[in-house]
C-alpha cells in the first residue's frame, strides 16, 4: 500500500514538472514569436494618427502599406469595395510568406484604437488554437444571402469582419492569394467565401473572434461597451462576454463612437491623471511677434444678438497682434451696423487688412461663411478663428492658446450662464442632431478638463489654413449640406472628410449669450436681457459697488432716519433708462386725471412714463426681486418683501414743466428713487425732503437709489430742480 502512495506521488511530480516544462516552453515560443501589426493607409488622416499614437503607446511595430497612393478601392462608408487592401497586401507581405515565427495582424487604421500590447495579444491569440482568426461582429455584411452557411454559435457573434485579422505568416499570406480579385471587390466578402468553404476553413486552420477576446466591433455592439480603468489604462469591457479586447474598431457608422471612447483610451482622460495628453504634440509659437501666425479672425453677427458693444469690445482685447489679424465681418441686421462701424472707426487701422459684409449686401449667412474661408486662403492666412457675436470670450489669450493644441480644428468650450447649453455636441441622434453623450454634463461642468474629440461644434472655433484648403478640395461650400443650418452643415462635411472636431475645457474662455427674448428695439436692447443673459446684464447694468454692500459686515449709507442709499445702477443704466422713456415720449401732463390708473385718478401727479408703457414691467420687477431686496432684507431686519409693484416709472422734472413735488406719503411699504442723471452737469437743486425728521438728500450720484418706508414716518417732498432736467426712477413697493 505504502509502495502504491510512493508511486501516485512520483507521477503526480513528474505531471507538476511536465506542465511546468510545457508552460516554459509555451513561453519561450511567445517572446521567439514576432509580432507585427499590418495596415493599409493611403492618407495620413486624425484617425491614423491617433490609431499610431496607440501602437507607440504599447511600443508596438507597425508596417504601414500604401501611405500616399492613389485609392480606387471604393468609398467604404456607403458600400462595398476595399479589393485593393487585399493587393496591397500582396505586394507587401511576400517577404514574409515563409516566417513562421512572425504573427501578423492586420487591422484597419482609421477607425481602430490599440488598447493592449505584444503579451496580452500574443496569449490570446495563441488560446485560440488556430492559425488564422477574424474578429466577428453580430450582422452580416455585405452578402446578407450567405447568412445560413454560417456555422451556429452557441456563444458570441457569428460573422466575419475584415476589419481585425491575425494569424501567422504563411497561412496569412496563403489566405490572401487564394484567388485573384479586383482593388473595386469587397475585401469582407472575399474572407468570408474563404471562411464559409468548410475544406479552406480546415486548411488554414481558420475561426472567428466570437467572444471579441481580441478585436471588438463597436457597429450593433454598443449597449454592450463600458469604459472601465484597469490599472494607470483605461479599457472597453464587452459586459455581455466580460473580455476586454485589445483592439476597439469603429466599423461601418460606429466611427463617433470609437471617437467618443478614444478620449478615454488606451491612455486620455483617467479619474486618477485627469486629461493625459493635453500637453502631447503642442505648438511652440515664437517669441517675437513678427513671427507669429497670421490669423483671419472671421466675425459673424446674426440677427437677435445682445451685448454686441462688449463683444466687440473682448474683440478688441484679445492678446494677438493686431498686425498679424485680418478681419472679416459679417452682420445681417442695421441695428448692430452703428456698432460695428463705431469699432472700426476707432480701431481698423491697427488690423493687417479689413472686409465687411452688411446687411445692405443681402448676403445668407452660410454664403458669408463660405466666403470666409475663400477670404482666407485668398490673404495667406495660417489660422482662421470663427467667432460669433453671441460669444463673449473673457480669456484674452484664447488665440495663442487654441494654437498650442496644434489641432486641425479646435474650440473652446462656452456655455451659457449657469446652463448646461453649450457650443459642442457629444453625441448625435440617428438623424444627426444632438444627443447627450454619457460624459457631457461633466465636461461642461469642467468636472472633467480636457480637449475632447467631439462631432458638433459652433459659435467659436480655429482651424488651420491647411484644413481649410483640404475641406474646400473635398467640398467647395462646406456651409451648405441638404437643409442644414450652417454650423451643422459644416460638421457633417468634416466629419466625412475624416477631420477630428475638437473642444477644449482647461480654462475658462468665456460664455455664451442666448439669443432669446431679444428686444428688436433700436433703443438700448440689452435692457431686456436681465433673465436671459443675467451674468452680462449685471455686468453692464449694476455698479459694481453694490455687491459689497450685500455682504454681512458692510454698512450701507443712512443720510436720514431709516433712510438708506446705495449704488444700484451703472451710468450706462441710467442713460438707457432716460433713453427709452424719451425715445418713447409720451410723458403724462402731470395732472391729476390720468387714465393709465385703475380709477383715473392720481392724487400726487409728476410728469412721468410708467415702465409697462415701454413693456419693461417684467423686466423691471425681476429687477426689484432680484437685487434691491438684498439691501431691504439688511437694513429693516425682520420684514421680508415681496417686491410686488403696481406702480413704477421715470419722473422728469423741469422747472418750466413740473418742478417739484407737494408733501405727500407713498402708496408701499417702501419706496425705491434711483438718480438717472448727474447734479451739477444735468440738473441743479431737488432732491427728497422728509418732513418728520426735517431732514433732505440732495445731490444723489447717478445710479444710486434711495429706499425710505413710504407711509407713516415718511411724509416726504420733492425739492425744486432749479435748472436743467433732472429724471429718477421711482418704485413702489409691496403697497
Amino acid at each position: 500500500m505504502e509502495k502504491n502512495r510512493n508511486m501516485v506521488s512520483l507521477l503526480s511530480v513528474s505531471v507538476t514538472l511536465f506542465c511546468l516544462f510545457l508552460s516554459i516552453e509555451h513561453a519561450k515560443s511567445q517572446e521567439t514569436t514576432e509580432l507585427l501589426i499590418v495596415t493599409v493607409a493611403t492618407d495620413e488622416t486624425d484617425g491614423f494618427v491617433r490609431f499610431k499614437e496607440s501602437l507607440d503607446y504599447f511600443n508596438l511595430t507597425v508596417l504601414v502599406i500604401g501611405m500616399h497612393e492613389e485609392w480606387v478601392g471604393g468609398d467604404l462608408s456607403r458600400g462595398m469595395g476595399g479589393g485593393q487592401k487585399i493587393n496591397m497586401l500582396k505586394r507587401s507581405l511576400e517577404s514574409y510568406k515563409d516566417n513562421t515565427n512572425l504573427v501578423l495582424f492586420f487591422t484597419d487604421s482609421y477607425d481602430v484604437v490599440f488598447t493592449g500590447g505584444k503579451e496580452e495579444i500574443m496569449s490570446k491569440f495563441n488560446k485560440f488554437n488556430a492559425k488564422l482568426v477574424f474578429s466577428a461582429e453580430s450582422t452580416i455584411w455585405p452578402d446578407a444571402s450567405l447568412k445560413d452557411l454560417y456555422p451556429e454559435v452557441t456563444v458570441g457573434k457569428r460573422f466575419l469582419c475584415s476589419g481585425g485579422i491575425i494569424g501567422y505568416a504563411p497561412t496569412f499570406w496563403e489566405a490572401i492569394n487564394m484567388q485573384d480579385i479586383s482593388d473595386t471587390f469587397d475585401d469582407q466578402l472575399y474572407y468570408t467565401k474563404i471562411y464559409l468553404n468548410t475544406t479552406l476553413r480546415a486548411k488554414l486552420n481558420a475561426t472567428l473572434d466570437h467572444t471579441s477576446q481580441l478585436v471588438q466591433n463597436i457597429n450593433f455592439a454598443k449597449s454592450e461597451l463600458e469604459i472601465v480603468q484597469q490599472g494607470d489604462l483605461s479599457r472597453i469591457q464587452n459586459t455581455v462576454y466580460r473580455t476586454y479586447p485589445v483592439v476597439i474598431h469603429g466599423n461601418g457608422p460606429s466611427k463617433l463612437e470609437l471617437n467618443y471612447m478614444a478620449n478615454y483610451i488606451p491612455d486620455g482622460w483617467h479619474s486618477n491623471f485627469g486629461c493625459r495628453k493635453c500637453e502631447w504634440n503642442l505648438l511652440q509659437l515664437p517669441e517675437a511677434e513678427e513671427n507669429l501666425p497670421t490669423v483671419q479672425l472671421a466675425i459673424f453677427i446674426e440677427p437677435n444678438t445682445p451685448f454686441i458693444p462688449e463683444f466687440l469690445s473682448r474683440i478688441q482685447q484679445l492678446d494677438y497682434p493686431k498686425s498679424k489679424i485680418t478681419l472679416f465681418i459679417h452682420t445681417n441686421e442695421e441695428n448692430t451696423e452703428r456698432y460695428v462701424s463705431q469699432f472700426l472707426l476707432r480701431h481698423r487701422v491697427k488690423y493687417q487688412g479689413v472686409q465687411v459684409i452688411s446687411p445692405h449686401d443681402g448676403v445668407h449667412e452660410a454664403t458669408a461663411r463660405n466666403m470666409a474661408l475663400d477670404h482666407c486662403i485668398l490673404k495667406n492666412c495660417d489660422y482662421q478663428l470663427s467667432i460669433d457675436g453671441n460669444v463673449q470670450i473673457t480669456n484674452s489669450s484664447l488665440i495663442k492658446f487654441l494654437m498650442t493644441k496644434n489641432k486641425q480644428v479646435v474650440g473652446p468650450l462656452v456655455k451659457l450662464h449657469e446652463k448646461l447649453w453649450s457650443n459642442f455636441w457629444g453625441a448625435l441622434n440617428a438623424d444627426g442632431y444632438y444627443a447627450r453623450s454619457a460624459d457631457y454634463i461633466s465636461i461642461v461642468n469642467r468636472e472633467r478638463t480636457g480637449i475632447w474629440n467631439i462631432p458638433f461644434i459652433s459659435s467659436v472655433y480655429l482651424m488651420k489654413s491647411e484644413t481649410i484648403r483640404f475641406l474646400l478640395s473635398r467640398v467647395p461650400q462646406p456651409y451648405f449640406y441638404e437643409d442644414m443650418d450652417a454650423d451643422m452643415a459644416f460638421c457633417a462635411h468634416v466629419r466625412q472628410e475624416g477631420i477630428f472636431l475638437h473642444v477644449t475645457n482647461e480654462a475658462e474662455f468665456g460664455r455664451l449669450l442666448s439669443k432669446a427674448n431679444v428686444n428688436p428695439g433700436p433703443v438700448h436692447p440689452d435692457l431686456w436681457q436681465i433673465e436671459t443673459n443675467k451674468k452680462d446684464w449685471e455686468e453692464k447694468y449694476i455698479h459694481p459697488d453694490f455687491w459689497n454692500l450685500t455682504l454681512e459686515n458692510t454698512e450701507v449709507s443712512q443720510p436720514c432716519p431709516d433712510v438708506y442709499m446705495f449704488p444700484l445702477f451703472t451710468e450706462e443704466m441710467a442713460d438707457a433708462i432716460v433713453d427709452v422713456m424719451e425715445n418713447h415720449g409720451e410723458w403724462s401732463g402731470g395732472k391729476n386725471k390720468d387714465d393709465r390708473l385703475a380709477g383715473g385718478y392720481e392724487n400726487v401727479p409728476t410728469v412721468d412714463i410708467h415702465m409697462n408703457q415701454v413693456n419693461y414691467e417684467k423686466q423691471w420687477l425681476h429687477m426689484l426681486a432680484t437685487y434691491p431686496t438684498h439691501i431691504i432684507q439688511k437694513v429693516y431686519p425682520g420684514y421680508y418683501t415681496k417686491a410686488s409693484s403696481i406702480m413704477m416709472f421715470v419722473v422728469r422734472y423741469r422747472p418750466s414743466e413740473q418742478s417739484f413735488l407737494r408733501p405727500h406719503h407713498d402708496s408701499s411699504t417702501w419706496t425705491m428713487n434711483v438718480a438717472l442723471n448727474t447734479y451739477g452737469e444735468d440738473y441743479e437743486g431737488g432732491g427728497c425732503r422728509f418732513l418728520r425728521y426735517d431732514c433732505s438728500v440732495t445731490q444723489i450720484p447717478k445710479g444710486y437709489a434711495l429706499v425710505h418706508p413710504g407711509r407713516l414716518t415718511h411724509y416726504h417732498e420733492g425739492l425744486q430742480t432749479m435748472e436743467g432736467t433732472r429724471y429718477i426712477a421711482v418704485s413702489f413697493v409691496d403697497p
